[in-house]
């Protein structure tokens, strides 16, 4: 008989990245284009706007990285010591935990004698894995990885941050407002694709609800930016 290996890749297995990714580079995109918009609305000099521009960019990279580092630590704290508690009642508690994995398995759809003989098994294999898993909700592609999602969300706000600071240096002063809002939501509708489809989600919604939510900001910013540069 031939041999065949059946290999899978999926869609979920993307998700961290994928969030910090998508997360970053909206949040860059939306809040410099923004801040362009608002300055230049005010009509300042094309210098003072690119400083805008930069500080914005250098100031959300750094917030992002920072913000996402202290939530995601809060989550892999909160991991270990779920994991640490489920260490030292496996060491106490051996059979109470083997019956407790044999639980899950039964609601699941296992009947007792299977789900007792499953628990075992895996238990004499990784105990602490298994429970993690099974009982915690803990596996390789969900667990915490604080260093990571800092550097992935600072470096894709700084990605999308530098799209809309781009069009300030290629745009005459006259036309940066329309030049800078118009090619940010290009910006931000390819990304809601891109993201839609890396996710294996449907493209159109994904790409109107970012787009929308960038058009909302800009159009308040620049709203406050001209009410602000009229009064003073």
């Amino acid at each position: 008989m031939r041999s065949t290996t059946h290999t899978e890749s999926h869609l979920i297995q993307r998700i961290g990245w994928l969030r910090a990714a998508v997360l970053g580079a909206n949040d860059g995109i939306v809040s410099t284009a923004s801040l362009i918009v608002g300055v230049a609305a005010a009509a300042p000099a094309q210098s003072d706007i690119a400083l805008a521009g930069v500080a914005g960019l250098v100031a959300g990279a750094m917030s992002m990285a920072a913000g996402e580092y202290v939530s995601v630590s809060s989550q892999s704290d909160t991991e270990n010591a779920d994991l640490e508690r489920e260490r030292r009642e496996l060491l106490e508690q051996p059979e109470f935990e083997r019956e407790e994995l044999a639980r899950i398995y039964v609601e699941r759809g296992l009947d007792a004698t299977l789900a007792r003989t499953v628990a075992e098994a895996l238990m004499a294999k990784d105990a602490l894995g298994a429970h993690a898993r099974d009982e915690l909700g803990i596996t390789e592609i969900t667990s915490a990885r604080p260093i990571t999602a800092a550097l992935a969300s600072a470096a894709c706000f700084a990605i999308g941050a530098a799209m809309p600071l781009a069009m300030v240096f290629v745009a005459p002063l006259s036309l940066i407002v329309p030049v800078v809002a118009g090619a940010s939501l290009l910006f931000l509708a390819l990304l809601g694709a891109v993201g839609a489809a890396a996710g294996g989600a449907g493209i159109w919604r994904p790409t109107l609800r970012v787009t929308f939510w960038g058009a909302f900001a800009m159009a308040l910013t620049a709203g406050i930016g001209k009410l602000f540069g009229t009064v003073l």
